[in-house]
């Protein structure tokens, strides 16, 4: 073993009467292990978040949204056929989309109606999940009044059950001799979903994509394809692609484009909180500062001699780096592994509830990101590494005549 590595270990066991510096040396080990510790859970829980979120939003959302600069446009089954060619895309469904007003029973609220192709696999399997009652297969039944599946929020502030009827007001409405007048219907409520965003469950609404047409006057025409992609990350390529194969009237937007600001502002929450969370780390590492400053001071004597017998500058600053990188190293690992451990038992017994009134989800999701943990890590190395250098260099200028002279 390197003398220096040797004497940078001996000084961290203080003798008994030096014991309040082997004091200071533990609690710089606790201040950077909770610092880490900290740091580790925080970001998984934010990650996990994240998580949990985009796969709500692409549970009602389209990974990409092909749409015409005309509005609504007809011929629709031609370029869901190129789009489907298109490599990297999973399937392909038309959609219709309008805002409207819904009734029941005196209770009116605004609401999105989108008419969807219940016979489509891709409808039955984004929109079966969400389901809490009735089922997809329910919007192609031929009834009078025709089906309509609504968010169970919307439900309940109009007060409408599976069952009921309620009306739909076009504000587009149809022409008439007297002029634009609101177009209404009335659909029989068969169903309820639950997408988990309380934006969604308070506004949606679906019905079959031919009551929708019939309903808003469009004929054959459609307002879009949603189309579903097998890497939802690399959306933003493909719509580009998509836009390109198709080219003019026609335009693609992406998930990510459509939530950007949602997305860009948890980003900045991350990293806000990397930031605030590793000013414990630098507790600790001011821990190890002053736990050095006192051992340069008490070991004054024993640097002379070392000096006096031949040591380097380099050695001398080399033996109080490795005291106080071995502080760091050892809370660091130590923090690691606390943060994974709760990490793990978060995600597996979920002890933490959260208000379901109050939060979209139950319990906090968790979702360990290794390039996370590698960031954290040689953070706090970094940390404390620096931490060290001011007082292994004041230990390495002492002068050995001087330190001596009245011994």
């Amino acid at each position: 073993m390197f003398f220096e590595l040797f004497l940078g270990l001996r000084y961290l066991k203080a003798k008994r009467k030096q014991a309040f510096i082997s004091v200071i040396t533990v609690i710089s080990v606790l201040g950077v292990m909770v610092g880490v510790m900290a740091l580790i859970v925080v970001l998984s829980v934010m990650n996990g978040y994240r998580a949990d979120l985009i796969s709500k939003i692409l549970g009602v959302n389209s990974h990409v949204l092909v749409m015409s600069y005309g509005g609504p446009f007809s011929g629709y089954e031609g370029v869901k056929e190129t789009v489907n060619k298109v490599e990297g895309v999973v399937a392909c469904t038309p959609f219709i989309y309008a805002q409207v007003m819904v009734n029941h029973v005196g209770n009116s609220s605004g609401a999105i109606l989108r008419g969807v192709d219940a016979d489509d696999p891709y409808t039955r399997k984004f929109l079966g999940p969400m389901l809490k009652m009735g089922s997809i297969k329910s919007l192609a039944e031929s009834i009078q009044p025709p089906p309509i599946i609504i968010g169970r929020e919307l439900a309940k502030q109009i007060a409408a059950h599976v069952g009921d009827t309620v009306t739909v007001i076009s504000p587009e409405g149809k022409l008439t001799p007297l002029g634009r007048v609101p177009n209404s219907k009335r659909f029989t409520v068969v169903g309820l979903f639950d997408s988990g965003m309380y934006e969604y469950d308070a506004s949606m609404m679906y019905i079959s994509l031919s009551q929708a047409q019939g309903f808003l006057g469009l004929g054959n025409k459609v307002t879009g394809l949603d189309v579903k992609v097998r890497d939802v990350y690399g959306a933003n390529a493909l719509a580009k692609k998509i836009q390109k194969t198709l080219g003019y009237p026609y335009w693609t937007k992406d998930w990510m484009a459509m939530n950007r600001n949602l997305f860009s502002a948890l980003k900045l929450e991350k990293i806000t909180m990397f930031v605030i969370l590793t000013m414990i780390v630098l507790v600790g590492a001011l821990n190890i500062i002053s736990t050095l400053i006192m051992l340069v001071m008490e070991k004054t004597k024993e640097v002379a001699i070392l000096r006096a017998m031949g040591a380097s500058a380099k050695s001398i600053m080399a033996i109080f780096v490795f005291q106080g990188v071995f502080v760091g190293i050892l809370g660091t690992v130590i923090g690691l592994f606390s943060g994974l451990g709760l990490c793990e038992l978060l995600a597996k017994y979920k002890f933490i509830r959260l208000p379901a009134d109050v939060y979209y989800i139950s319990t906090l999701p968790v979702k360990v990101q290794w390039g996370d943990v590698v960031t954290v890590a040689l953070a706090a190395f970094a940390i404390c590494f620096v931490a060290t250098l001011y007082p292994s260099w004041h230990a390495s200028k002492v002068n050995p005549v001087e330190a001596l002279r009245y011994e």
